[in-house]
């Protein structure tokens, strides 16, 4: 099986849940699968995002993309994500 976790700091839940859900297609077209939506304790505005995979470089693809780009910028993430493509 294939994975990927992503994590990265947003300027607010509230603004970038809605934003994360709209694009639920466009992460399904990728054959990504969300498995976890995680948030930090200390930090709610920091996210982890772990998804299965059906193709790590049809998952590389969507994560480069300039789309996911700007839809994460028009949903207020703050830095650059941290990114992990892995296998089991």
């Amino acid at each position: 099986m294939n994975y990927v976790i992503i994590r990265h700091k947003i300027a607010g839940f509230g603004k970038w849940k809605p934003i994360y859900d709209a694009h639920a297609s466009a992460r399904a077209a990728a054959g990504l699968k969300e498995e976890r939506l995680l948030r930090n304790v200390d930090n709610p505005n920091e996210v982890v995002l772990l998804f299965s995979a059906q193709d790590l470089n049809k998952a590389k693809e969507f994560a480069g993309s300039d789309d996911l780009r700007q839809k994460m910028q028009q949903a207020g993430v703050l830095d650059k994500p941290d990114v992990w493509f892995l296998k089991d």
